[in-house]
């Protein structure tokens, strides 16, 4: 077996919540071994910024391109998760010279590989230069300027960690901003794609109606009723229809047709919204998953669980049910593919991106420079 390399994961994603940490030692292959992981929630002015940024980003013709406020924020967010890192090392008394590679996702702030645009604001080499530590960073962009959807990402982690199943196939569910499955199936095989609204919509409706980042634990929806003609309306979108390998921005559907319910109807359908589009990611799957394996913050909402597991034929288990932790399995596969990176192993694949060849990704910061 191949020395194993100490790498941390730093993932922030579509949800906007913070920066998610974790160990991860790891040969890129099979050899997994899980360490410590931490959460450090985004302060408040920088939720703010980073819905602006969300507007603006939408503008930019160059995904290099960086307006004033976007080169600022970008400058925050890195200055962010270099103090994470620091925190979480002298947290766990891990010492800094043990640490082989970060792999550092940054915030996305606009997602569209029609265009071949995908931004995700951080950068490397100051991350490298705060941490003392090599950085892999931009680990999408070669596998959209190949033409593939650069996202999914995660699912060649999801087949290292499917190792331990003997019953295939099975699923791995990230309910994030946006929802992405990875379809497992013998011999390592994969499909993975974005399958609709993760918690974006549910998180933005209760922003908007109540001030609360999202509804905790589902109490909000679990009071409401569905309304059916609305849910039908939002399911009639054409994106369910195409094939996958495809991806989504986080903004990519709208609550329109919510907007007249009382709180608790809009949220009841938005996550039963949710729960179907996921339900209707079967169709594109050669067979039914015999488990699916969910992680991300969705799976902590218990009224959408429970609509899921009423949409599914198999068992639905949050990622805690199989030893795991469903909060850092994302920091976890930056952390692995920041080491497949430095080895040239490959990232992504014609199952999960649409990219024409397997290939590897990711660009490297030197500490030294």
């Amino acid at each position: 077996m191949s020395k194993l390399k100490r790498a941390i994961g730093l993932m922030s994603g579509t949800s906007m919540d913070g920066i998610d940490v974790a160990l991860l030692e790891t040969d890129g292959d099979r050899a997994l071994r899980h360490g410590p992981a931490a959460r450090t929630p985004y302060p408040a002015e920088i939720k703010v910024k980073l819905r602006a940024a969300l507007k603006e980003a939408q503008a930019l013709k160059d995904r290099a391109d960086r307006p004033a406020a976007l080169l600022d924020l970008e400058r925050e967010l890195t200055e962010l998760n270099a103090e994470a890192v620091t925190r979480f090392l002298q947290a766990n008394g891990i010492e800094r010279e043990t640490i082989d590679l970060i792999g550092y996702h940054g915030q996305t702030v606009w997602h569209d590989p029609a265009r071949s645009m995908t931004v995700q604001l951080g950068e490397g080499a100051l991350l490298a230069a705060r941490t003392g530590i090599d950085v892999v960073f931009d680990l999408r962009a070669a596998d959209v300027a190949a033409g593939g959807q650069g996202a999914p990402l995660v699912p060649v982690y999801h087949r290292a960690l499917s190792a331990q199943f003997s019953e295939l196939p099975l699923a791995f569910l990230n309910i994030g901003g946006v929802a992405n499955v990875t379809w497992i199936g013998e011999g390592g095989r994969l499909l993975a794609f974005d399958t609709g609204p993760g918690n974006a919509l549910l998180d933005d409706w209760m922003l908007r109606h109540t001030g609360a980042a999202h509804d905790a634990n589902g109490a909000v929806a679990a009071r409401g009723r569905i309304d059916e003609e609305a849910l039908m309306t939002l399911l009639t979108n054409a994106y369910f229809g195409l094939p996958p390998p495809k991806s989504l921005d986080r903004d990519a559907f709208s609550a329109a047709p919510v907007a007249a319910l009382a709180l608790e109807d809009g949220a009841a359908t938005l996550a039963a919204f949710t729960a179907a589009s996921i339900a209707k990611a079967r169709e594109h799957m050669p067979r039914e998953p015999r488990t699916w394996i969910v992680c991300g913050g969705g799976r902590k909402n218990k009224t959408l669980m429970s609509m899921l597991a009423g949409r599914v034929a198999n068992a639905v288990v949050p990622a805690e049910a199989i030893g795991l932790n469903g909060d850092v399995i994302e920091a976890e596969a930056w952390a692995y593919m920041a080491v497949r990176s430095v080895l040239k192993l490959p990232i992504t694949f014609p199952q999960t991106t649409g990219v024409a060849a397997p290939m590897t990704g990711g660009v490297l910061a030197k500490a030294n420079g």
